[in-house]
């Protein structure tokens, strides 16, 4: 692998691709080249040839790419290719939807302790998994050597959960509650803000419709 610096943008744009190949590879479709995989995703192919070409080459001039081998490629750059166990605070709704996608899931990242500080959620069961209370949280992360922290509580406890993750020694945290963390510099952690992404939405929504009248009025 070369030793360069790669971007957020590329690292994100990994599991596109590689949940791409593994439509493809349902279909039995054998190779791809990075123009088909560019149709498929919306992306200019040399972007597609830019970003794979960080981690090695994988494609051969004039037939593309194999297609069981790049999905091998990729969950090794990924970490996919070995167990990364996951731990989740917070039984509710999103947790459930979480654990129960999590059941299906034929990765290695699996959610393997699910806990909760509400006492009528301790000791219940998502799938085959016994809410645990957050007494337990440090012991129990470290016990089953569990890397990233799922964060689905609401905004005023996040903080409070992460802190619990930090000290339990988690590398990553992804925070589903609508607050900012704050976390020492060695924790990585990515927000998936359902309130931001819906506002962000509404003003893109809103701008057609603004552009649909502008049009209209051009033409009467």
């Amino acid at each position: 692998m070369k030793q360069v610096k790669i971007s957020e943008a590329v690292v994100r744009r990994l599991p596109i691709y590689l949940q791409v190949l593994g439509e493809l590879s349902k279909r039995e479709v054998q190779t791809v080249s990075s123009q088909e995989l560019g149709i498929k995703l919306d992306l200019n192919p040399a972007q597609i040839r830019k970003d794979l070409a960080y981690f090695g080459d994988f494609g051969r001039k004039g037939i593309g790419y194999d297609v069981s081998y790049l999905i091998e490629k990729i969950r090794q750059i990924l970490k996919l290719d070995q167990q990364l166990n996951v731990g989740l605070v917070g039984a509710g709704n999103l947790g459930h939807a979480l654990c129960n996608y999590n059941t299906y899931s034929k990765d290695n990242m699996k959610i393997t302790a699910v806990f909760d500080a509400h006492p009528s959620k301790v000791g219940t069961k998502i799938n085959s998994m016994t809410v645990l209370s957050m007494d337990n949280l440090v012991e129990t992360v470290k016990e089953h050597n569990i890397r990233i922290g799922i964060i689905t509580v609401p905004a005023a406890e996040a903080q409070n959960v992460a802190n619990k993750f930090v000290e339990a020694g988690v590398e990553g945290i992804l925070n589903f509650a609508p607050a900012i963390l704050r976390v020492p510099d060695e924790v990585r952690v990515h927000h998936a803000d359902f309130t931001k992404e819906l506002l962000s939405l509404a003003y893109y929504l809103e701008r057609e419709r603004e552009r649909e009248r502008s049009n209209e009025s051009i033409v009467d």
